[in-house]
């Protein structure tokens, strides 16, 4: 146990000291973005800037976009990617000839194996596409879903998988980008019904079970990673503790998230790890609205006949109601002031004489 924690400890150093003396892809060096990994980095990095600062920053003057129809569009746009990567992934390896113990790379100009490395260069592309995720909770002013969990799920992505696509643009590990393109699928769905609006979200009564998906998702990530630890396999150690870690890291990270939005025991909160639940975000609009509401009641006594908790007081009926409309009962407040009985009596009393 000890040495397994030491060598994922030194692991970045073993990374660093792979990239510069590892024997890189010559097949891939010329594809966009693949020659280096400083524009790579520094999209993530300025992603997680964005989203922590400049961006809201931004937004802080601004109304918020309505942006149903941007996300329908999105989300629907996002699952037919995602399907159709998925498909590459099976049609290429992971549908019949790959190994699911050990399977080494294929670093030949074979169709197949070409087929993998572009499948695996798609994968590395939507990792980009995903930051849109958090460019639509910011420009609708949605900063709670900006979550910790949010920006390191979607900023350390890109960067991960640039790596392997650099040295390893498929083989073992690329059972990861398989199970994270399913699971994505059905994410996106989710996200696309949801932005239909009420009338479609009674179908999507699973949302809980998306986010079980998720961390099973990661335990089948670690596990098919960790069991080369104790077989022999051509395959580069160093990539397989890396996306095993990052199995581990998000199923602790996405149980935390779990344990805080659907169990007893953890604080309501926002966590968002990927997009806005639209219905989650009436219903607070809903609570916000009547706490503002009875808040505004109290304060100013207002609303033609209806009182702060609520409920509708129609302490006149017409004809009075002619003269009324301009006395409002607040928890027995008239306009700021205390109604007596003999006030209340005057104003009978002028309305019968109206009449």
């Amino acid at each position: 146990m000890t040495s397994w924690i030491t060598k994922a400890s030194s692991l970045p150093l073993r990374i660093c000291r792979f990239y510069f003396r590892g024997v890189k892809d010559p097949r891939v060096n010329s594809w966009f973005l693949m020659s280096s990994p400083f524009p790579t980095l520094f999209m993530c990095l300025f992603y997680a800037y964005f989203s922590k600062v400049l961006g809201p920053k931004l937004m802080e003057n601004r109304k918020p976009f309505d942006l149903r129809n941007v996300l329908i569009v999105y989300n629907a746009f996002q699952t037919v990617f995602s399907s159709w990567i998925f498909y590459e992934y099976l049609m290429s390896g992971w549908g019949g000839s790959y190994s699911y113990r050990c399977q080494p790379v294929d670093y030949s100009n074979s169709p197949m194996a070409l087929r993998m490395a572009r499948t695996c260069w798609w994968y590395y592309f939507s990792k980009f596409t995903e930051f849109f995720d958090t460019l639509f909770f910011i420009l609708r002013k949605k900063f709670e879903h900006v979550s910790t969990l949010h920006v390191i799920h979607h900023g350390c992505m890109p960067m991960s998988v640039w790596m392997g696509m650099k040295f390893a643009p498929g083989g073992h590990s690329t059972f990861f980008a398989l199970l994270n393109t399913f699971v994505h699928i059905i994410m996106y769905f989710y996200y696309m019904v949801a932005a239909m609006g009420p009338r479609f979200q009674k179908y999507i009564w699973w949302k809980k079970y998306l986010t079980s998906l998720q961390m099973v998702q990661f335990v089948f990530i670690f596990t098919h990673q960790l069991q080369l630890l104790f077989i022999e396999c051509n395959y580069p150690k160093s990539f397989m503790i890396w996306i095993a870690l990052h199995g581990i890291m998000f199923l602790f990270l996405f149980s935390d998230f779990y344990k805080v939005k659907y169990t007893q025991n953890g604080k309501k909160g926002h966590q968002g790890a990927c997009m806005p639940v639209l219905e989650e975000e009436k219903a607070n609009a809903k609570v916000n609205g009547q706490a503002n509401g009875q808040a505004n009641g109290q304060a100013n006594g207002k609303a033609n006949g209806h009182i702060s908790n609520g409920k509708v007081s129609s302490n006149y009926t017409t004809p009075q109601s002619k003269v009324s409309n301009s006395v409002y009962y607040s928890n027995s407040i008239t306009n700021g002031f205390m109604a007596s009985e003999e006030s209340r009596k005057r104003c009978i009393r002028f309305c019968s004489e109206r009449k």
